[in-house]
C-alpha cells in the first residue's frame, strides 16, 4: 500500500508531456536540488539518475522516512512555519522545486519568497501546478458545479487555485520573473472532473477545444529572482502566446486533415456504391435480356405449334367436308 496518494513511480519514458517529465528535464543534470513537499521522495529519485544531489522538505514524517532512503537529506515540518533558510543555508542549492506544492498552502506567497536567498547565483524556482481554468472546470461552472475529487486539478486539499495570468502576477509578487512556461494537455471530457460531452452545446465546446488555456491540465514553469533575469516575463508570454498559436494552427490542420480523410473515405465509398449499382444494373440488364430471349423463343415455339395444329385441323376438316367421287353403276 502507497505511504501517500500522491506516491507514484515515474517512468519518464513513458510519461512524456507529464509535469514530471517537464521537471525532471528543466532540472537538467549535476545540480544541488530541494525538493520541497518532496513526499516519498520519487522526483529526487528520479533526479538522482542525471547525477543531481536532492534533498528534501516534508510535512509527513512517515512520507519523509521513505523519502530519506532515497534523498541525501530530508528535513521534516510545517512549511508555513518554518524559515527554510535557517533550516539549509543561504546558497545552498541551484534549484528549489515546488511540485504540486503551492496549491495546498493557505498562504504560499511568503514560501516563495524566502527560496530566493536559498538559490545560488544563477539558480531557479520550478513551480508545477494545475490550471483552474481548464475547459471541464469552466464548463462544469455552467452547470452550477465545482466538485472536489481525491486528486486532480480540483484535489481535496487544494486550497489555492492558478491560471496562467494569476501565475505569473504571483511569481512577480514573490520577487521572481518568468523565463520559461510548460504545459501539461488534457482533452476536454477526459479529466477526473467527469464531464460528457453529450451534456453540452457544441456551439459551446467547439471556441474551448481551439482555446489552449482550456486543453491547458498543469503549468510548469521556470522562475528566476528579478535582480538576475535577462529576460522579462513578457518575454517568456510571448514565446507561449507563439506556442499556443502554432498549437491551435497544429489542431486545425489535424482537423482538416481528419476530415479530408473522412471526404476521401465518403468519396471511395460512393465510388463502391455505385461501381456495385452499375454492375448490379448490368446483372438486370443481362437477366432481363436472356429472360427477353427465352420469352421470344417460348412464343415463337407457341406460335409454330399452333400453326401446325391449325394446319393439321383444317386438313382433317377439308378430308371429311370433301365430296366423295360418285362411279356410275356396271352394267
Amino acid at each position: 500500500m502507497a505511504l501517500s496518494k500522491y506516491d507514484i513511480e515515474l517512468d519518464l519514458a513513458n510519461r512524456q508531456g507529464s509535469s514530471h517529465a517537464f521537471l525532471v528535464d528543466l532540472v537538467g543534470s549535476n545540480k544541488r536540488v530541494l525538493d520541497v513537499g518532496c513526499d516519498t521522495g520519487y522526483l529526487g529519485e528520479a533526479l538522482a539518475a542525471y547525477g543531481n544531489e536532492t534533498s528534501g522538505f516534508e510535512v509527513n514524517e512517515t512520507t519523509a522516512e521513505e523519502a530519506r532512503r532515497r534523498l541525501v537529506r530530508v528535513e521534516v515540518g510545517d512549511l508555513e512555519g518554518t524559515d527554510l533558510v535557517d533550516v539549509f543555508g543561504r546558497g545552498s542549492f541551484d534549484i528549489v522545486v515546488f511540485g504540486d506544492v503551492i496549491e495546498h498552502l493557505r498562504d504560499p506567497l511568503p514560501v516563495l519568497r524566502q527560496a530566493r536567498p536559498l538559490l545560488a547565483p544563477g539558480g531557479s524556482v520550478l513551480i508545477s501546478t494545475p490550471n483552474v481554468a481548464h475547459g471541464d472546470v469552466r464548463l462544469a461552472l455552467l452547470k452550477g458545479q465545482f466538485n472536489y475529487t481525491k486528486l486532480g486539478i480540483l484535489d481535496e486539499t487544494h486550497t489555492r487555485f492558478f491560471t496562467r495570468d494569476s501565475l505569473v502576477a504571483f511569481l512577480h509578487d514573490a520577487g521572481f520573473v518568468l523565463v520559461e512556461l510548460r504545459r501539461t494537455i488534457a482533452e476536454l471530457f477526459t479529466t477526473e472532473v467527469g464531464l460528457r460531452e453529450e451534456d453540452f452545446d457544441p456551439a459551446i465546446v467547439a471556441p474551448l477545444r481551439e482555446d489552449v488555456e482550456a486543453t491547458t491540465y498543469q503549468f510548469v514553469v521556470r522562475a528566476v529572482p528579478d535582480d538576475s533575469a535577462s529576460i522579462t516575463s513578457e518575454q517568456a508570454l510571448r514565446a507561449d502566446a507563439l506556442a499556443n498559436d502554432l498549437e491551435v494552427a497544429r489542431r486545425r490542420v489535424a482537423a482538416l486533415t481528419a476530415e479530408r480523410d473522412q471526404l476521401r473515405s465518403r468519396v471511395d465509398e460512393l465510388t463502391r456504391d455505385s461501381e456495385a449499382v452499375i454492375a448490379e444494373a448490368q446483372e438486370d440488364k443481362a437477366r432481363l435480356s436472356a429472360e427477353r430471349d427465352r420469352v421470344a423463343a417460348e412464343l415463337d415455339a407457341l406460335h409454330k405449334t399452333k400453326v401446325m395444329r391449325a394446319t393439321a385441323l383444317a386438313r382433317t376438316v377439308y378430308a371429311r367436308l370433301r365430296p366423295r367421287e360418285v362411279r356410275p353403276p356396271e352394267r
